[in-house]
């Protein structure tokens, strides 16, 4: 079948989403409906924001549907209206099967990992926070288990010493878009030849769960290296993060100084260096952000504290 005539309805909410969806339209595939997320209040004046995936559907005419409930009969009705032969699903919620199976040709999924590796909500987090080197896109049939269904491409993407996950994520989202267009041509031609992943021994794999806020907490009794890939990992969102005096101080950016004898310095060094110890050396933070501010480099957070006794207070609040 020609993939320009399949037609294809696709569901997501972000902008990592609404990046493959540009490329669909602009490609000139048929993408008949856009399932995305409700509008939801958001900032301190609570005005509904719209989704990214939204905001592009309507901009060039796609039909959206915003269910709040993915079972509501009437919403699936209109679904089966569209005659979809192939879905796609890309940074969304997790489908029922009356949905993805609706497609003639199924449902697949574009996960930012090298599947088996890396199931879970926070794939690139994971990846930056446990100092892979190489990660990468991977688009897979939908079943009735979370990322485990048959694999049909994957493309690797290489991680950087300097990349934190929002760098990586933008990669990730290029790649994942070309990886789209790949996968629906092979689906249209009969060219995909599905993976399973069910003979995958799980023991060796690394997950990928959704991140909290206690997950965020820098332990300064790791080493350098740990700490730094962990702050990468978390930046720009959700941000690792310290306590001292009673304040949370956001790390954004770091780099980690080894020193095996003497111990390290414990908190400011000269104007504009904040020093955390850790176990193998001292960790230099670069970017940060104290509750309740903007986000500063070091030397304005110091320069911004009121007197040497506060700078003094602090170097004895840190590890």
């Amino acid at each position: 079948m020609d993939s320009k005539e399949l037609r294809i309805l696709f569901l997501g909410t972000p902008e990592f989403a609404a990046h493959s969806l540009r490329a669909l339209v602009g490609g000139g595939y048929n993408v008949v409906g856009v399932v995305t997320a409700p509008d939801k209040p958001a900032g301190r004046g609570l005005r509904m924001q719209q989704s990214a995936v939204k905001v592009y559907a309507e901009s060039v005419g796609l039909r959206v549907f915003q269910p709040e409930r993915l079972r509501d009969e009437e919403f699936l009705e209109e679904l089966r209206k569209l005659n979809p032969d192939l879905g796609i699903v890309i940074a969304f919620r997790m489908l029922p099967e009356v949905v993805w199976s609706l497609p003639r040709l199924g449902t697949f999924n574009l996960h930012a990992s090298l599947l088996p590796q890396y199931r879970g909500a926070a794939p690139i987090n994971w990846a930056i926070i446990n100092g892979e080197k190489v990660t990468g896109v991977t688009t897979f049939m939908l079943n009735s288990e979370i990322d485990k269904g048959d694999i049909l491409g994957r493309m690797e993407v290489a991680i950087s010493p300097e990349d934190n996950a929002g760098t990586l994520h933008d990669r990730l989202m290029d790649v994942g878009a070309e990886l789209v267009l790949r996968t629906v041509e092979n689906v249209a031609g009969g060219d995909a030849v599905p993976i399973v992943q069910s003979d995958i021994d799980e023991a060796d794999l690394r997950p990928a769960p959704k991140i909290f806020k206690d997950d965020c907490q820098v332990d300064w009794t790791w080493n350098g290296q740990r700490i730094v890939d962990f702050i990468r990992g978390l930046s720009p969102y959700p941000g690792a993060y310290t306590e001292f005096n009673g304040t949370t101080l956001k790390i954004f950016d770091a780099h980690w100084t080894p020193q095996e004898s003497s111990t390290p310095p414990r908190g400011g060094r000269g104007e504009s260096i904040l020093d955390f110890s850790c176990a193998d050396g001292f960790i230099a933070v670069k970017k940060l952000q104290p509750a309740g501010k903007k986000i500063m480099t070091a030397k304005e957070f110091i320069n911004g504290l009121k007197n040497n006794s506060q700078l003094s207070t602090l170097n004895s609040q840190l590890p």
